[in-house]
């Protein structure tokens, strides 16, 4: 492992050996927890830069309202990231349980069939966002100058749809064959090709929010290009060797596979869908509160999007490890995994936080425009307190999550989504529209936003039901000698 790598993987290293070393998690999980999770919070760390670096740079060039107008055209965005993640979850599920009971023969098959299906639900998304951006956005703001910016954005990066899905099943192949190092190369390396690409588009040649969405497309297209190259080949030119070599030529229309990924992905897609759908009417009440306010909410989830990075790392290594273990029929090593994560993950939140915390103001200089509205810049710095205090739930919900998704259990992690949203949320984010209450309805929204799904998440894995249901889904035994 190289000496930058190193210097990446230890701070979240030692933080597991202090908890091992007061007995809190076991050691040797510790070590293999951050081996795998460090990658994937890089990963998370240098995209979600990429998505603020989106706003900062085209707040800079065009001031409040072009932050505002790439606000609104997020939820849309964040379908991409509801069908590729939905499909993912699935492959994440398939392809760490073979490989835990090395039943290659299965592994093909299961990525295959993933791609094929991220590419027939997306595509739909990618013509109804080409021809009809301005109808869409309208339909949750009336400012004209902010339509404007955000149909151009969405009519472009609309067209990423695809791609940024297959991006999500490419990661989750590796992560679940035990490499989150590799996956981690290519989607941090895509994030600095995409900010690179955005100084050039927006700073550059002057093309505001369209040049945004482009960098955000491209660069999307050049992590896809070295997963196929990766996967296919068995490794790809700078990023070294790969994890598992899939033949491209195969079955790719396989009933029994589809309908797994299908009812494994379909709630995690949901899941992933319900912050997007709750940020339509988010954002459309965010409009009757004082002016600046939604740009200082866009701000602020920007800064909460690299705050909730921990949650990459962790979740995908408790699926990863968990999966791996349930494979092999060792349910109580599977439990071991997720509970040590689960505190693992708390306490590097905590630190997370508090470390924001201590920078909040001078995070928000960066996005602020001198034009801007005067209330924004002190608005968006309380919402990051705020969010710094439920982030710390956020690190039980997240890594709960992990076991429940590699077992096949689902379910309950959507539901425990859409109620903190929509019954929790949103409701206090309307009534601080038109109360008195105000801001410190958001305050309240963003902790019920955490505090919901970590209370029902951590219920269901004390449960142990998720055991259980991940004997539906493990391979056969018989044919772990196969090769594909």
């Amino acid at each position: 492992m190289s000496r930058t790598a190193d210097v990446l993987r230890l701070p979240i290293l030692y933080i597991g050996l202090a908890l091992a070393r007061f007995g809190v998690i076991d050691r040797e999980r510790a070590v293999e927890t951050a081996d795998l999770a460090w990658p994937r919070i890089v990963t998370g760390v240098a995209r979600m830069s990429k998505n603020a670096a989106d706003v900062a740079m085209v707040g800079a060039v065009l001031g409040a309202d072009a932050i505002s107008g790439v606000g609104v055209a997020g939820p849309f965005w964040g379908l991409a990231f509801a069908i590729g993640g939905g499909v993912a979850g699935g492959t994440i599920a398939l392809v760490s349980q073979r490989y835990g009971a090395e039943a290659y023969g299965e592994l093909g098959l299961a990525v295959r069939s993933s791609t094929l299906l991220v590419v027939v639900v997306s595509l739909p998304v990618v013509v109804v966002f080409w021809f009809f951006p301005v109808q869409l956005v309208s339909l949750i703001n009336s400012d004209p100058q902010q339509i404007e910016y955000a149909a151009q954005y969405l009519r472009v990066v609309g067209l990423g749809i695809p791609f940024a899905g297959l991006n999500l099943v490419g990661s989750r192949v590796l992560v679940g064959a035990d490499d989150a190092y590799t996956a981690m190369q290519v989607r941090a390396g895509g994030a600095f090709v995409n900010i690179a690409l955005n100084a050039v588009f927006i700073i550059g040649l002057g093309w505001g929010v369209a040049g945004a969405a482009l960098g955000t497309v491209l660069s999307n297209m050049f992590a896809v290009a070295a997963f196929a190259v990766g996967i296919t080949r068995g490794s790809a030119p700078g990023f070294g060797d790969f994890p598992v070599e899939i033949n491209p030529v195969g079955t790719y229309v396989d009933g029994e596979t589809l309908a797994d990924l299908v009812r494994i992905g379909t709630p995690v897609g949901a899941r992933n869908l319900v912050w997007t759908v709750a940020e339509f009417p988010m954002l459309y009440f965010l409009g009757f509160y004082r002016e600046g306010t939604l740009a200082a909410f866009v701000v602020a989830r920007r800064i909460w999007g690299i705050m909730n990075t921990p949650g990459w790392g962790f979740g995908l290594a408790a699926s990863s490890l968990s999966g791996q273990a349930l494979g092999q029929g060792k349910e109580a090593l599977a439990e071991a995994y997720g509970r040590d994560i689960i505190r693992f993950s708390t306490v590097t939140y905590a630190v997370s936080a508090v470390i924001t915390a201590i920078f909040a103001v001078p995070l928000v200089g960066v996005f602020i425009n001198p034009d801007s509205p005067p209330a924004t810049e002190p608005i968006a710095i309380s919402l990051i307190y705020a969010a710094c205090i439920a982030m710390l739930f956020r690190g039980i919900s997240g890594s709960s999550i992990g076991p429940l998704d590699a077992s096949g259990d689902t379910r309950v992690p959507f539901l425990s989504q859409l109620l903190g949203m929509f019954g929790g949320s949103i409701p206090l984010v309307y009534i601080g529209s038109v109360t008195p209450l105000g801001i410190w309805a958001i305050y309240l929204a963003f902790m019920a936003e955490t505090i919901v799904p970590a209370a029902i998440n951590y219920w269901r894995f004390n449960s142990g039901k998720w055991k259980a249901i991940s004997r539906e889904i493990r391979p056969e035994q018989d044919d772990a000698g196969a090769v594909d």
